[in-house]
């Protein structure tokens, strides 16, 4: 699951010398409200259609517009978590994607980056969700998942974040195979884990408003 893989041909990038109501016009046509901009091959950023509302001045040009987000960017050979790291960190709707020469090969949309995320069987998979807190010093996904397997559960996914509640620790986010937790995070408990949260999933919501919003609960991004 390569960032490469889901780029979106779909999309075009401006360039310095077009106008900014061509943009618009573009972002119009495409039914879009932000585009990438590149410059001799390399990326330079994002501009979204509040900038040229904002700007007023159909006439000038995208290099007389301070673009957002330069930093949208990743390597082609990036996993898609990645994708959804940088959107994240960036607050943008896409993420430009560029080879080893850092030459510009397209964007992955966000919304493009949660349906490959979903599609993968982790995702898909029913089972349960549990959220532990811990000092990074302390974290080994070997350990917890030889915990979680003695009672002959597996961890079909993990994902660690910073924890809002306390700069010194994290949160680690794992789906396991089994909808029935009660057990699992009293053993968790038991080894000295501390579990925050927990749910089951007992069917898989199929609606693309639930689906991203399962999803963006699920990395607490």
């Amino acid at each position: 699951m390569q960032a490469y893989e889901f780029i979106n041909n779909l999309i075009p990038p401006l360039k310095f010398t077009d106008k900014v109501k061509m943009a618009l016009s573009w972002m119009e046509e495409i039914r879009t409200d932000v585009l990438p901009v590149v410059d001799q091959g390399l990326f330079k950023g994002l501009i979204t259609d509040d900038m040229i509302y904002e700007i007023n001045n159909p006439e000038l040009t995208i290099a007389e517009v301070e673009l957002s987000a330069s930093s949208s960017v990743v390597q082609m050979d990036r996993h898609i978590y990645e994708v959804l790291r940088v959107s994240s960190e960036n607050q943008t709707s896409m993420v430009a994607v560029v080879d080893k020469d850092l030459k510009y090969l397209g964007v992955v949309t966000i919304e493009d980056a949660i349906t490959a995320f979903t599609d993968t069987i982790s995702i898909q998979s029913q089972g349960g969700v549990l959220i532990l807190s811990m000092f990074m010093t302390d974290y080994s996904l070997y350990d917890i998942a030889r915990v979680i397997e003695s009672e002959n559960t597996k961890i079909l996914s993990s994902f660690i974040s910073n924890d809002p509640l306390d700069d010194s620790k994290i949160k680690v986010t794992l789906k396991v195979d089994r909808t029935e937790l009660r057990h699992i995070k009293a053993t968790l408990e038991r080894f000295g884990y501390k579990v925050i949260d927990h749910y089951q999933e007992d069917a898989w919501i199929t609606s693309e408003q639930d689906r991203l919003g399962n999803l963006l609960r699920f990395l607490d991004i």
